[in-house]
């Protein structure tokens, strides 16, 4: 089920959510009837986007390295009010914003934030890059 890693605490430049939907299907019979069902109690599928300009090296370096960290035993991402997520908010977003993600992308909850890729550097200045990472959040079986 893998362990939580803790997003570095770098400001991000820009960031954009999607608080996911419902896992569900409709069926129509012939004559038209819709029927619709819901398949549990939780949302999936939230996606965060996080997008850092004109980074140093040194923080390009940590966020890849909590890419691999991540990555390499299957873990996922934690954020909480000092991580790159909830940086640069103010404190009545931060405090609902954090809220929110614990509720739907916790431990507790079953959702995971797990990267939805490598994490995309651009060069734009000799010893600064930007760099842009992509999360979804997972519902995982319990084992």
């Amino acid at each position: 089920m893998g362990n939580p890693i803790q997003f570095p605490a770098i400001k991000p430049s820009a960031r954009s959510f999607t608080p996911g939907t419902y896992p569900s299907t409709d069926f129509e019979s012939l004559d038209g009837t819709k029927t619709h069902i819901r398949f549990g109690n939780r949302s999936v599928n939230a996606t965060l986007s996080l997008s850092f300009s004109n980074i140093s090296d040194g923080d390009v370096i940590v966020i890849l390295n909590n890419y691999q960290d991540v990555n390499s035993d299957w873990d996922y991402v934690t954020f909480n009010k000092d991580s790159a997520g909830l940086q640069g908010l103010s404190d009545n977003h931060n405090g609902l914003l954090l809220e929110y993600w614990m509720q739907n992308g916790s431990n507790e909850a079953g959702l995971k934030w797990r990267y939805t890729g490598p994490p995309t550097v651009t060069s734009t200045f000799n010893g600064l890059s930007n760099v842009s990472c992509s999360f979804v959040a997972c519902l995982d079986a319990p084992i």
